[in-house]
C-alpha cells in the first residue's frame, strides 16, 4: 500500500525511529520533505530557473540529484517531565482507587455494628459496589467533557465530588444517605478523576510505557495499604464520622495537587471521542468480556475478604490486616507485571495471570481457615490482581 499524500503533494510515511519531540498524537505520520540538490553552481535552483521543484514528476526527480529527507517526528520522550506525570498518576490512583480498596474495613465495621437500623449486608455491599459502578457509568461523560473542555477542569470537579461524598457520609443517619454519599458521589468523583487521566501516560512514554503504567497503578495498592490500616486506626480512636472526614480532607489536598501537575501533550481535535465502530471487531468484544469478568471477580474479592476473615473466626484487627496485605501485594505486583508485559506479549501475560488467579482462589482461598493461611492467600492473590 502506498504512503498517504497530503494536499500539497508531500508524501506522508509512518515513523520508525525517534527524533524531534512535539505534541504527541497517537498514530502519527511524519511528512517527508524532499529537497533536491539542483543548483547549477551559479546560485540558481530549479525553481528560479523555471524548472519543476520538489514535486517534480518521477522521471525528472530521478535526474535531480541526491534527495535530502527531513524527518520531523513526534514521539513520547520516555522520561523527563514524564516521570512527574507518573508520580501524579500514582498519587491519583493512591487517593482514588486506594480509598475504594479500603472499603472492606468500613464493610467489616458496618456489619459488626448496628449504626443504621434496618440495613442489611446487601445494602453495605452495594454501597461499596457503587464506587466502581458509578465510576464506570460516568466514563463516557468524563471522556466527552474532558475532550470538549480539557482534562484538568473535569478532574478537579471529580476531586471535589469525591471529597464531598466522603465528608457528607460522616453525617449520614440512614442507610440511603450512604448510598448517595459514600456510594454514588465517591464513585462518580473517582470516575471523573480517573478516566481523563488514563491516556496521559501514553503521551509521555512509548518503550517504557508498561513500566510507567505499572508504577502508576501501584498507587492503588499503596493507597489500599495506607487507608486500610489508617482507616481501621481512625475508626477505633476517632470514630467512624471523623475517619470519613479526615479521609475526605486528605484526598482533597492530595488529588488537587496531583491534578494541577498533569500536563496534556495532545492537542484537542475534532475526531470522534467514542468510536462505536470498534465494537464490530471481535477482538475488542473479547477484550471487553475479559475486563467485565475480571473486574467482577476483582471487586468481589476486594470487598469480601475482610468479611470472610471475620467469618472464619479472625478478629476485626486481623481482618484489617488481611485487607492491608492484599493491597500490599497489589502494590508489589503491579510494577512487576508492567515489566513482564514489556518483555512478553501483553495478551499472553494477562491470560496466564488471570488463569493463575482463578487457580489460587480454589487452591488457597477455599481451604484458608487460619490467620496465616489467609494472609498468604491475600498477598499472593493481591500480587496477581494487578493484571486487571
Amino acid at each position: 500500500m502506498s504512503a498517504p499524500v497530503d494536499e500539497a503533494g508531500g508524501m506522508v510515511q509512518p515513523v520508525s525511529g525517534q527524533s524531534k519531540v512535539h505534541n504527541y498524537n497517537p498514530g502519527l505520520y511524519v511528512r517527508v520533505k524532499m529537497q533536491h540538490d539542483t543548483s547549477n553552481g551559479r546560485g540558481e535552483t530549479a525553481s528560479n530557473r523555471g524548472e519543476d521543484g520538489p514535486c517534480s514528476p518521477p522521471e525528472r526527480m530521478a535526474d535531480a540529484g541526491p534527495v535530502q529527507l527531513d524527518y520531523e517526528q513526534e514521539l513520547p520522550p520516555d522520561g523527563g517531565y514524564g516521570w512527574v506525570i507518573v508520580a501524579s498518576c500514582f498519587t491519583l490512583n493512591c487517593f482514588t482507587w486506594g480509598v475504594t480498596s479500603s472499603y472492606g474495613v468500613y464493610l467489616s465495621h458496618y456489619l459488626s455494628s448496628e449504626l443504621f437500623p434496618g440495613a442489611t449486608s446487601m445494602d453495605y455491599g452495594l454501597i461499596g459496589g457503587f464506587n466502581f459502578a458509578f465510576a464506570m457509568i460516568l466514563a463516557p461523560l468524563a471522556t466527552y467533557t474532558a475532550h470538549r473542555f480539557g482534562k484538568r477542569g473535569v478532574m478537579l470537579a471529580g476531586v471535589v465530588m469525591q471529597s464531598a461524598g466522603l465528608i457528607s457520609a460522616s453525617f449520614a443517619s440512614e442507610v440511603w444517605h450512604l448510598y448517595v454519599t459514600q456510594g454514588a458521589l465517591v464513585g462518580g468523583g473517582i470516575g471523573l478523576v480517573f478516566v481523563p487521566s488514563l491516556p496521559v501516560l501514553s503521551q509521555w512514554f512509548s518503550e517504557r510505557r508498561s513500566v510507567a503504567n505499572g508504577i502508576s497503578s501501584a498507587g492503588s495498592g499503596v493507597g489500599g495499604v495506607v487507608f486500610s490500616w489508617g482507616t481501621g486506626a481512625m475508626i477505633h480512636n476517632l470514630g467512624l464520622s471523623w475517619a470519613l472526614r479526615a479521609m475526605g480532607l486528605v484526598t482533597l489536598v492530595a488529588n488537587t495537587a496531583a491534578t494541577l501537575l498533569i500536563r496534556d501533550r495532545q492537542a484537542r481535535s475534532n475526531k470522534l471521542v467514542i468510536d462505536v465502530q470498534l465494537l464490530r471487531r471481535y477482538e475488542v468484544r473479547l477484550l471487553l468480556l475479559w475486563a467485565f469478568i475480571s473486574m467482577f471477580g476483582y471487586i468481589t474479592l476486594l470487598f469480601s475478604l475482610a468479611d470472610f476473615s471475620r467469618s472464619v473466626g479472625l478478629s476485626s484487627a486481623q481482618a484489617t490486616d488481611v485487607t492491608g496485605v492484599l493491597n500490599f501485594g497489589t502494590a508489589v505486583g503491579r510494577p512487576l507485571i508492567g515489566i513482564t508485559s514489556d518483555h512478553f506479549r501483553r495478551i499472553d501475560t494477562a491470560g496466564m495471570l488471570t488463569l493463575l488467579c482463578g487457580v489460587i482462589c480454589f487452591a488457597m482461598w477455599l481451604p484458608a481457615t487460619t490467620f496465616a493461611s489467609t494472609l498468604a492467600f491475600a498477598f499472593i492473590c493481591g500480587a496477581i490482581l494487578g493484571v486487571f
